[in-house]
């Protein structure tokens, strides 16, 4: 399912609250499965720009906005060391 279509979707839908934000893992989710090739930061950013994503007015459109900034910010975390390289004897 395209972007378009899924922001078009979450634009009509009702919901409010949680409801919004189940909507809007579900759209992030159908979204992801449909891209041709692997999920990239460039391809959020560039959802994150569209008109759809910038003009998002109801609740179910804004969270699947927010789970977008929320993806992208995972990709731009560097996994952390855990503790110091040891020594064995």
């Amino acid at each position: 399912m395209g972007f378009q279509r899924i922001m078009d979707g979450l634009e009509s839908s009702p919901a409010t609250g949680s409801q919004a934000m189940q909507a809007a893992r579900l759209g992030f989710l159908q979204w992801a499965c449909a891209v041709d090739g692997p999920v990239t930061s460039q391809l959020v950013r560039a959802a994150l720009e569209s008109p759809e994503a910038r003009t998002a007015e109801s609740d179910a459109a804004r969270a699947f906005v927010g789970v977008l900034q929320e993806a992208c910010r995972a990709f731009q975390v560097k996994p952390m060391r855990r503790g110091r390289a040891r020594i064995l004897h």
